[in-house]
């Protein structure tokens, strides 16, 4: 019989607590759940009125994984849900993580937490860009610290304060708050600063997805940013060999990265990180710190 819970005054069926889901540390799937609960705090702001997208991998990282937008049948009916427009005619009903009962009857399914940079308030109209850094081999973190810099500057001459965090895979993802903004123009702008950042270091960046162009440099992925596409939450693990969540760091930590395993945090690492910074993407969730993206209408 599954074990049964109660969180803030809702029933949860918790099960396979035992199971181990990442063989390489020995971490059991109780142990995901734990984190969940006691990064709530931190966590649920991020996620708060942004409809979420699962990567659901039960078995683990080796076994079979399934992205999923739709809300998953036997989600409970005290589980909030939104309508949301889709690119088809037929618009679809996602889940709204928006308090720990829900984000812990997620967790219990085993997933990695993606959400669009818009909230149900205004679907397609961003409030942050996202750039997202991907090392392509032999190319590490530390090639897209270096193109981090780059781009933090750029974006600070347009008016916009960027923060970074490691993607909890491969490389870096750079957030903005910005003001309200049709997704398809922040698409737009990013992918200019994306050709600049190309132009100024063709021998370490390109802004293109084919593949053959890809080795050795830092890919620049503007299009998290199209209204369609999700990217993973702050703090939430990732379906990869060794439990990383994706973390929050300090610009000093990016500057300062020689190695790619100094930027290659474990979900325990992130208790200490909190007590000692705080939450680094804070700033994201003030409005008034809300910048016009250049050119957009706003």
């Amino acid at each position: 019989m599954s074990p049964i819970t109660h969180v803030e005054g809702r029933r949860l069926s918790l099960t396979n607590l035992e199971k181990i889901v990442y063989p390489a540390t020995g971490t059991t799937k109780g142990e995901v759940v734990h984190y969940y609960a006691t990064t709530a705090a931190t966590l649920l702001p991020h996620l708060h009125d942004r409809p979420v997208s699962f990567l659901r991998y039960p078995d683990g990282p080796d076994g079979q994984m399934f992205f999923t937008k739709n809300v998953p049948p036997g989600t409970p009916a005290w589980v909030t849900t939104s309508e949301v427009p889709s690119s088809t005619a037929e618009s679809r009903r996602q889940v709204l993580v928006q308090d720990m009962p829900s984000l812990v009857w997620a967790v219990n399914l085993v997933v990695e937490l993606h959400t669009p940079q818009w909230t149900t308030a205004s679907p397609r109209v961003a409030d942050r860009l996202v750039l997202d850094l991907d090392p392509g081999a032999p190319a590490t973190i530390v090639d897209c610290c270096a193109a981090a810099l780059w781009l933090r500057d750029r974006l600070r001459a347009d008016g916009l304060r960027a923060f970074a965090k490691t993607s909890g895979s491969k490389g870096l993802h750079l957030l903005a708050r910005i003001e309200p903004t049709p997704s398809a123009e922040v698409t737009a702008y990013a992918k200019s600063v994306a050709v600049e950042a190309e132009h100024a270091h063709p021998d370490r960046i390109v802004h293109r997805m084919t593949k053959a162009l890809r080795p050795g440099k830092v890919f620049i992925d503007y299009s998290q940013n199209a209204a369609a596409k999700t990217t993973a939450a702050p703090y939430t693990l990732r379906a990869r060999p060794l439990p990383t969540a994706s973390s929050p760091v300090t610009w000093q930590e990016v500057a300062d990265c020689a190695d790619p395993g100094e930027l290659d945090f474990l979900f325990t690492d992130t208790t200490a990180r909190l007590a000692r910074d705080g939450d680094l993407l804070a700033p994201l969730l003030d409005e008034d710190l809300a910048a016009p993206l250049p050119g957009a209408r706003g």
